[in-house]
């Protein structure tokens, strides 16, 4: 009986904390009308109208479509968005910090391109749940630690497991650049001063050893070399390198490196210094997945708004540019994605450029540009209504939402528990 007892509340337990069950696949034609549609390409249409079947957009115009649409919505002069993509993220990886279990953005070792984040992704983590009401319906999901992380995928966040949110799988691979500069612990008494890092050089020549042993590694090779498999699409084209580095020297030596070995494919992630080498990423025809906003200045000598005018330059130049949600408590913070490009815009960007940011630049870096990041015909019904400006933490209150033409529930557990404590303190039972 005690055992039964234990079963009982083991599946309580999992009900408990469990997500919402994700949407059926699309049934009926929706067609919605009066809405102020934000292409997610720079551009905006005023009383627009979309109609999608099956999961995927069969019409965008200023007039209602005369084809039969076994819905139509009247949004009423609402906004419509596409789906907002979370670039660098480790949502659905680990569930609470303080608990070593929950935890699976890390593996041991230093060049682990081989570890994949898709078999990792728990589809039923209630931080992926809570994306969804402030428009975040895709994140790239990536390693974290050592020199080379492992591979990123691109999920969707309504799934009943990670076969079922996976998009596009392993599509690229994740180097840590060395910090060519440190600082003493201050807390054992060290200098905390900036000086040059003693192991600089030792870790770049592992670096390189790994890499062009890598470039020169036969797949035929018996026994199989996993870490070198992995990395073979990167000297193919077929996969991303996306370089993590925030330091000047980080960015010109990584760059340079990389370049030179003959990998083409490359993103710039975190470029925290890249205004001082815009003209050489720029000469690079590199994307930039550009660090949050909202964080401290990195030297004592920094602008203390240069964090916010950081994309706006870059933009400026030409530079294409996402944002990066990684930083402290980002799988929480991944929610803001939406004010990270309304900040962004209080400070040099054009809103719907800001948009961009999110929308199609992600879109473009991942390799999904002709299937998500814009309201186009022929494009998957990925998108949200919410009833003002979703860059505006005041206004972005969405009413309905959509993946591939499923319709998602907004219902969360903090959804829950506002609607459970404003009714205690509105006086009603």
């Amino acid at each position: 009986m005690k055992k039964i007892f234990n079963i009982l509340l083991l599946f309580a337990g999992l009900a408990a904390t469990s997500q919402q069950t994700p949407a059926d696949p699309q049934e009926k034609s929706i067609l919605i009308t009066n809405a102020f549609l934000h292409i997610g390409d720079g551009t905006t249409l005023e009383n627009g109208a979309l109609g999608f079947v099956r999961g995927k957009i069969t019409y965008v115009g200023t007039a209602p479509n005369n084809a039969e649409y076994d819905v139509r919505i009247d949004a009423q002069g609402k906004h419509l968005y596409p789906g907002f993509i979370a670039m660098n993220a480790t949502l659905g990886l680990a569930e609470v910090d303080a608990v070593r279990a929950t935890r699976d953005d890390d593996e041991l070792g230093d060049f682990l391109p081989h570890v994949r984040t898709a078999i990792a992704y728990d589809a039923e983590s209630k931080i992926v749940e809570s994306m969804r009401p402030n428009g975040v319906l895709l994140a790239q999901i990536t390693p974290r630690g050592g020199q080379i992380s492992g591979s990123s995928s691109v999920m969707q966040l309504d799934a009943w497991n990670w076969e079922d949110a996976l998009i596009k799988s392993d599509e690229g691979i994740h180097l840590n650049w060395p910090n060519p500069y440190s600082r003493g612990r201050w807390w054992l008494g060290e200098d905390p001063a900036l000086k040059a890092n003693k192991n600089y050089q030792p870790s770049l020549e592992k670096i390189k050893s790994f890499f062009e042993n890598a470039k020169v590694y036969s797949p035929s090779q018996v026994p199989v070399h996993l870490p070198y498999q992995a990395m073979k699409g990167l000297f193919n084209g077929t996969k991303t390198l996306y370089i993590h580095a925030e330091d000047e020297k980080q960015i010109v030596d990584g760059i340079s490196y990389l370049k030179g070995l003959g990998i083409d494919k490359l993103v710039l992630v975190g470029a925290n210094e890249a205004l001082h080498q815009i003209e050489f990423i720029k000469s690079h025809n590199i994307p930039v997945i550009a660090s949050r906003p909202h964080r401290l200045p990195d030297s004592e000598d920094e602008d203390v708004k240069g964090s916010f005018k950081l994309a706006a330059k870059l933009t400026e130049a030409g530079i294409t540019v996402s944002i990066d949600v990684s930083g402290s408590m980002e799988r929480m913070y991944t929610r803001n994605l939406p004010f990270y490009a309304g900040s962004f815009a209080a400070y040099g960007i054009d809103k719907e450029m800001a948009l961009q940011m999110i929308t199609s630049n992600a879109a473009k870096i991942l390799g999904l540009d002709a299937q998500l990041g814009t309201l186009e015909v022929g494009k998957d019904a990925t998108l949200f209504l919410s009833k003002g400006d979703a860059l505006d933490i005041r206004t972005n209150q969405l009413e309905k939402a959509w993946i591939a033409g499923r319709d998602l529930s907004l219902e969360t557990h903090q959804t829950e528990l506002w609607k459970r404590y404003s009714k205690k303190y509105s006086g009603s039972k």
